[in-house]
């Protein structure tokens, strides 16, 4: 009995499956009977599935065994699939290289969606919602530079950065931003936890009230 050594060996061409597998396949290819190759075809993919579980994370997992059984197969398999045999060509094709948005970021540490939002806050008709946006964009902004910077930044600089951006077309008045704190993101979470202090000093004054009426009552 002579031993046969994995090196003078047909290579394995899908590891996570094994040789055994690949043996299989070729079988299932000599097959001659149509209907008999179909369902071994199917009976493969499904002991596929259970030798590589890691398939399953794949969102079109029943696609990919199918894949990869037309694959061990060399690409000469006549079965019924209920997927389309995959092109040659495309196996181990590099994807296309995803090409970069084209145009300079003026303010790297705002990011480019800040200077859409800002071509959207021009085209606003309204200078309420002009004004609206103008302070949406001063919060995100001061907020986006606090993650690049631990120094505060000044109100004024936000201001004149929106202006350069809008190239003056969108301005706020810099006392009432500073005075008012609309730039202060958490400026809002404030006032509704004042709003839920009130509401639950209601609660207790109109709580207290009927205990009083109740003890005249009896």
């Amino acid at each position: 009995m002579s031993l046969e050594y994995n090196t003078e060996r047909e290579d394995v061409i899908l590891k996570e499956y094994g040789r055994n597998i690949q043996n299989l396949v070729k079988h299932v290819q000599k097959i001659e009977d149509k209907e008999t190759r179909d369902k071994q075809a199917a009976t493969m993919t499904d002991l596929m599935k259970q030798i590589n579980l890691a398939v399953k994370d794949n969102p079109e997992y029943d696609q990919k065994v199918w894949d990869d059984l037309y694959i061990m197969a060399d690409f000469d398999l006549d079965v019924e699939s209920p997927f389309p045999m995959p092109e040659k060509s495309a196996i181990g094709k590099k994807p296309k290289r995803l090409a970069y948005k084209e145009g300079d970021i003026r303010f790297r540490h705002y990011g480019r969606n800040i200077q859409f939002m800002i071509q959207k806050a021009i085209e606003m008709e309204k200078p309420e919602d002009k004004e609206d946006a103008v302070i949406y964009i001063g919060k995100l902004m001061k907020s986006f530079y606090a993650s690049w910077n631990k120094d505060n930044i000044d109100e004024a600089v936000l201001i004149k950065n929106i202006e350069d951006l809008s190239k003056g077309l969108l301005t706020i008045d810099v006392d009432k931003v500073k005075e008012g704190q609309l730039f202060n993101s958490r400026l809002r979470e404030r006032k509704s936890g004042k709003e839920e202090i009130t509401r639950r000093g209601g609660s207790n004054k109109r709580r207290n009230q009927n205990q009083n009426r109740n003890r005249r009552r009896n």
